[in-house]
């Protein structure tokens, strides 16, 4: 299969050569790698320039945003100008971090995965952080969800979603319209791939809101958002976060926020939260 992927980078000059090398080692090689050069002031540029002289499909593209490490926004903002940049002859689209280091395997094994099942629209790995000198599962991994640091779609799901979201959230919402249009996500675990930094820890206080916001654009309603809220800040051992999230949550209800889904497919998220949550 044609593999496109796009890594939206911000400073990663500690970490996206490491990122490079894994995908320049695949037994499958992607066909098209587009970094995003999102604002850097480090060596980011650089060190991806003297990649794309030794392999021509790996491009770069500078683009100038703000320094604040927004979730959602400034993220698929830079993916899009990376997506934009090669055209639609793809069978898998790919939004890939830029501090990650992937088994050689990593490619060929998705690619056999979409190919064994035309119904399953999203594929990946698992994510592992290095703590006291051991790889070890990150937090928050599961195995019905695809952490938004290694998203691969088949293209017919990627366009049948409506793409990706410019919201906090959207690593969460492409997977439940995937769902609600009968797409299927697999994930594999004996893809180990070595997250060099941990979800979250860039994240800044004009952001701690977001997550709230992102539940109620949603659609989930309050008894949803408050268990979920619970259930994140107990994962993240901090009562502040169920805080900020209920917060978030209220200021996007009073502010009357544009929803990211249809009555119809907010609907179907809720039966869907509520069957998982009976099911546990």
């Amino acid at each position: 299969m044609k593999f496109y992927i796009v890594i939206p980078a911000h400073n990663e000059a500690s970490y996206i050569g490491l990122t490079l090398d894994s995908l320049v080692n695949q037994t499958l090689l992607p066909e098209a790698v587009v970094v995003v050069n999102d604002n850097s002031t480090d060596q980011t540029q650089d060190i991806v320039e003297a990649y794309g002289e030794k392999h021509s499909w790996i491009t770069l593209i500078n683009v100038a945003s703000s320094n604040a490490h927004l979730p959602g926004s400034k993220i698929i903002n830079a993916f899009y100008k990376g997506y934009h940049s090669l055209g639609e002859d793809y069978d898998v689209i790919c939004k890939f971090d830029a501090d990650l280091i992937f088994p050689n395997n990593y490619l060929e094994q998705l690619s056999r995965h979409f190919l064994a099942n035309a119904t399953v629209g999203m594929v990946s790995g698992f994510c592992y952080i290095e703590r006291n000198g051991q790889w070890v599962l990150e937090d928050l991994t599961r195995k019905d969800h695809i952490r938004g640091a290694l998203k691969a779609y088949r293209k017919a799901c990627f366009m049948e979603i409506g793409k990706l979201m410019s919201s906090m959230g959207w690593d969460t919402v492409d997977e439940l319209l995937a769902k609600f249009y009968g797409w299927d996500i697999l994930t594999d675990a004996s893809l180990k791939v070595k997250h060099l930094k941990p979800t979250g820890m860039r994240y800044t206080k004009a952001s701690k809101y977001l997550q709230g916001e992102a539940l109620y654009k949603m659609r989930y309603g309050f008894f949803l958002t408050f268990l979920s809220a619970l259930k994140l800040a107990y994962k993240k051992k901090g009562l502040q976060f169920f805080r900020d999230y209920m917060t978030g949550y209220f200021r996007a209800k009073r502010e009357q926020q544009d929803y990211l889904v249809t009555k119809e497919q907010g609907r179907f998220i809720r039966q869907l939260r509520w069957k998982g949550i009976l099911k546990r």
